[in-house]
């Protein structure tokens, strides 16, 4: 056969186009977006603006509408791994994730101290090394935060937190989602945290007020939330025009209050401060009594795992709970976190109101 020059150039033209067109299927039209979260790690949403909170909401509401309801398939992680550092059990954060990026074409590896030498006949150092030249990047659940300051300084890939002892991100950003999913919006909305001055409750004082959200906090004396992270929440607010409060009041907080949000009294490591825990917390138990001092559209969080001293059935089964939608989005904002620091694609869904 002859070569034939035109045809060549006409089948490279045709191949070049399809590598586009299927390029677009999956990654969509570049939207004119001015945030790039690619490389990024993700330790605190303290570290994130308004527009980059907004953005990986709009992510995970984008990859929600198309895999879930449109049934598309979306390889994005094709080709690229996951570590899985796990210090503590987890039941929505570890499946959230190993089936979110397995979902999107990727492959998870799930490692627990027992796997490897994280901290014992390895150093942090060298672990972050090691684990860089092996994967795309690096999720992990620690009892010291500092621990992914060192792993985000040695690695030269994303780290994202998994929880620590001072902030939960990847939970926040699900409760913000299933609220915007929920009222259509969270500018305006009034949050009030009744329980103890924890991690999950850090990363909503640090993010709540970028998003137009006021927050009413009661934890009981000893219990506040820390100091350091108090103070950040005072400037956020005052920098954005929401309120914040703090109180040992439960019926305080609840007053008026669109969302009613708690968490566990004791948490992994506090095994020992139980008895000291329940006594100190009692009075915070959310029940319709603490829902008749909150807004008549109130709902319900909890992150689960869920304990009845924490809140009773009557509120924890009742239509105003948001809890196993909020447990689901645990895994749509797992996976747009994943996909804005590891891909180019951009949201196709119209970007919602926040």
């Amino acid at each position: 056969m002859l070569f034939n020059r035109r045809n060549f150039i006409s089948t490279a033209k045709l191949a070049g186009t399809s590598k586009q067109l299927l390029r677009q299927f999956w990654y969509g039209t570049p939207a004119q977006i001015n945030v790039d979260l690619k490389g990024r790690d993700l330790l605190t949403l303290q570290n994130y603006t308004a527009d980059e909170l907004k953005y990986l909401l709009w992510m995970a509401s984008d990859l929600k509408q198309r895999i879930k309801h449109k049934g598309e398939y979306l390889p994005l992680m094709q080709g690229k791994s996951l570590a899985m550092i796990f210090e503590k059990r987890s039941t929505r954060t570890r499946l959230s994730a190993e089936t979110g990026f397995a979902l999107l074409g990727g492959h998870a590896s799930f490692l627990t101290t027992q796997d490897i030498h994280l901290g014992t006949n390895e150093s942090l150092t060298d672990t972050a090394r090691v684990l860089s030249s092996m994967t795309n990047a690096i999720l992990a659940r620690v009892y010291n935060h500092n621990d992914l300051d060192l792993m985000a300084k040695e690695a030269t890939v994303p780290i994202i937190n998994g929880l620590s002892d001072l902030y939960h991100p990847l939970q926040i950003l699900a409760d913000y989602l299933t609220l915007q999913e929920h009222y259509g919006g969270l500018q305006g909305l009034t949050m009030a945290w009744i329980g103890d001055g924890n991690n999950v409750l850090h990363s909503f004082m640090v993010s709540s007020a970028k998003l137009g959200m006021h927050l009413r906090i009661a934890t009981p004396r000893g219990f506040e939330p820390d100091l350091r992270i108090t103070k950040i929440s005072e400037q956020n607010s005052k920098e954005y025009g929401t309120k914040l409060l703090l109180t040992t009041d439960p019926l305080e907080a609840a007053d008026s209050a669109n969302v009613l949000v708690t968490d566990t009294w004791i948490s992994m490591g506090q095994e020992e401060e139980k008895k000291e825990r329940l006594k100190a917390f009692q009075g915070y138990q959310i029940t319709m009594q603490t829902a008749k001092s909150a807004a008549s559209n109130w709902t319900f969080l909890h992150c689960l795992p869920r304990k009845p001293e924490e809140v009773d059935d009557e509120v924890f089964y009742s239509p105003q709970s948001l809890v196993f939608q909020e447990a689901e989005n645990r895994k749509w904002t797992i996976m747009a976190v994943m996909v804005s620091l590891l891909t180019d694609y951009s949201p196709q869904l119209q970007k919602p109101t926040f």
